[in-house]
């Protein structure tokens, strides 16, 4: 039977509501996911303050800054989530966008930090992974063979998945190359390959899962219609619980690939060739 880990990326999609979160978690608890995610931001260190100072309507104002803000956990609201998390015995980690947040996240001693694709080239945020000593996932979207090999080379067993990935949100079939999930196995054998998802849909995760995936990431929301830069490209919650379904049957249909016959055909051939 495979083993194929599901992970809910919550990632900003909670808008800041802290009730949103818990239901979040709750259906990823139902379902069956092995873990959630998040993403976290020191937004001074991230943006630049012209960047921020810059126009954008939304929720909390009328600048890039109340945005990001009003998106944005601290320390408060991860301890909530880090109880919470704990009283319904449902793991949580998280992606961490610049150095900083790999310290504040560190605290919680998460079991994976989760390094983004966006992220994958960027020293100063694997230092401090390499200096913490994490356990890592990592995405490959936008990244050459490379790029990826330079990460594997510096974080050396730190490094536990690496996740196909097409960094389009959301993600169009064409682009979409999970063949890629084979390319990776065969290229590293040593480590434990799966996808990651950008797409609203749940066939190319199936699809995936069939393909030997390990572990499925992919956000998730309430609803796709919501504020937010990723609603689009995530699962609602009927999706999450068909994917979780879907995803344990895949691991018993794959069956072993050994010719046999099944018990319950030898009545079967008795009948129809027992003439």
């Amino acid at each position: 039977m495979l083993d194929c880990k599901l992970i809910a990326e919550i990632g900003i999609n909670h808008n800041g509501d802290l009730t949103i979160v818990k239901q979040l978690m709750d259906t990823a608890k139902a379902a069956g996911c092995w873990g959630v995610k998040f993403q976290k931001r020191t937004v001074e260190a991230v943006y630049t303050e012209e960047e921020l100072d810059r126009p954008r309507e939304s929720p909390w104002g009328t600048t890039n800054r109340e945005q990001k803000m009003g998106l944005e956990f601290g320390s408060f609201e991860y301890g909530l989530i880090d109880d919470y998390a704990r009283s319904i015995n449902l793991r949580w980690f998280a992606s961490p966008w610049d150095s900083e947040a790999v310290g504040f996240l560190a605290d919680y001693t998460p079991e994976y930090m989760k390094v983004a694709s966006a992220s994958l080239t960027d020293m100063a945020i694997l230092e401090e992974i390499k200096f913490y000593g994490s356990r890592v996932i990592l995405s490959v979207g936008m990244s050459t063979k490379k790029e990826l090999d330079i990460v594997l080379d510096y974080l050396e067993d730190q490094v536990e998945y690496i996740l196909a990935c097409t960094s389009t949100y959301p993600t169009k079939d064409e682009e979409m190359n999970l063949n890629h999930i084979l390319t990776l196995k065969k290229e590293y054998p040593t480590y434990k390959i799966g996808f990651s998802n950008h797409s609203p849909g749940i066939i190319h995760m199936c699809v995936a899962c069939a393909l030997g995936a390990e572990m499925l990431e992919f956000h998730v929301t309430l609803d796709r219609a919501m504020y937010g830069s990723d609603q689009a490209a995530s699962i609602e919650v009927p999706g999450i619980l068909k994917l979780s379904k879907h995803v344990k049957n895949i691991g018993l249909a794959m069956g072993t690939g050994e010719w046999t016959i099944f018990p319950s055909e030898e009545a079967i051939k008795a009948k129809l060739r027992g003439r």
